[in-house]
């Protein structure tokens, strides 16, 4: 029989092997949630099946997600269109929701194509999309040129923008036309790990720590080539880097209103939804959220973007909702709740990560023109 001691040592042999496995499994996860492919949904949007389609109405798999109001990008490998609301007065049959159909900008809506509904309803460039004028320009950053659609207009205030997770600069598009309609040159940057851009040194993301000096090289572009004042727009993590730009950017003083929609201020429970949604064991998944902090630099000395309010400077008008499971609410109505005399938040009810426009098309602007008419 082995002594007590031989067992004890193949007993901590085992532990410290099923240890490492678990840490080694937790960092392959970690980096799998940080690198996120530019311009690939999100994981964890549910996959709908479209029932049929023709004559600006499209039948789709009932569920929580095709019962959303508003307006939303349809999307599938070689496939993308835009919906609309859900119609009144037709029979949806109990297992599907009719909604009306705006434009089917690629490929086919044939029945069984599964498909995903995503905040980006334009693909292409301003101008194909828009029939808006716009310049392709290199933003000089510090990893190489950073290419960015300048979309001129008359004011000398320009609102730079930037996109969050799961999305590329074509997120953005949903704004222009209302800005364009405002006289506000847009600068919808492409930053680093985006198509064009330069990738990160590692390959990862890092949820803004080290993305918003990109922002600080648009802001910096701006000046230059004449913007007295800028605004910075930000989706999801694209917030978050606007964030920071205003607490440490050289430029910061240029900078005189924050919009801020999804912002992810709270990287921990960010990196947990992520981490789940791509199907990580339960157990492995503490692992998992520290690896990724470690690797995107998010240690417990590096502030959370908004975690001090009193270093707040400038307006700032928060869209974001209780409904967002990615990056929760409660942080942007706990900002919301320390510098009411700067900070206003609108919340969004029924809309998911980065879809706030979706969800409210004319209250999203009417709040926006609002927050935006004394900074011009």
């Amino acid at each position: 029989m082995p002594s007590a001691t031989a067992t004890a040592a193949a007993v901590a042999t085992t532990l410290v092997g099923a240890g490492a496995a678990a840490v080694a499994a937790g960092r392959y996860a970690a980096d799998a949630a940080l690198r996120h492919e530019p311009g690939r949904p999100l994981p964890g949007g549910p996959r709908l099946s479209v029932h049929s389609s023709g004559s600006g109405r499209i039948t789709l798999t009932r569920s929580l997600a095709s019962l959303r109001p508003g307006t939303y990008g349809l999307c599938a490998p070689g496939v993308h269109a835009v919906v609309g609301s859900v119609l009144d007065g037709v029979d949806h049959g109990p297992d599907a929701v009719v909604r009306r159909l705006l434009a089917v900008t690629h490929g086919s809506l044939d029945p069984g194509a599964r498909v995903t509904l995503t905040p980006e309803v334009h693909v292409g460039n301003p101008r194909t999309a828009l029939g808006l004028d716009h310049a392709d320009v290199d933003v000089p950053g510090e990893l190489g040129g950073l290419p960015a659609w300048f979309v001129p207009a008359d004011r000398d205030t320009w609102v730079i923008t930037v996109h969050g997770l799961g999305a590329g600069r074509e997120h953005p598009m949903v704004v222009m036309p209302f800005l364009h309609r405002q006289r506000m040159p847009v600068l919808d940057l492409a930053y680093r790990g985006d198509l064009g851009a330069p990738a990160s040194p590692d390959g990862l993301g890092h949820l803004g720590e080290s993305e918003w000096r990109d922002v600080d090289a648009a802001i910096r572009y701006a000046v230059r080539y004449g913007a007295r004042r800028v605004v910075l727009h930000g989706w999801s993590t694209g917030a978050a880097m606007a964030l920071h730009a205003a607490e440490r950017s050289a430029l910061a003083d240029r900078i005189s209103g924050l919009v801020l929609d999804s912002p992810v201020l709270d990287w921990h429970t960010t990196l947990r939804a992520l981490i789940a949604a791509r199907r990580t064991p339960a157990a492995l998944v503490p692992f998992a959220v520290r690896a990724a902090e470690g690797r995107a630099g998010l240690r417990a000395d590096r502030a959370a973007p908004g975690s001090d309010p009193a270093a707040l400077r400038v307006p700032v008008l928060i869209f974001h909702g209780p409904d967002d499971t990615l990056a929760p609410w409660e942080p942007s109505r706990r900002l919301a709740d320390a510098r009411p005399d700067l900070v206003t938040l609108r919340t969004v009810r029924e809309a998911p990560h980065g879809a706030m426009w979706n969800a409210d098309p004319a209250g999203y602007e009417e709040a926006l023109r609002r927050f935006l008419t004394p900074l011009m």
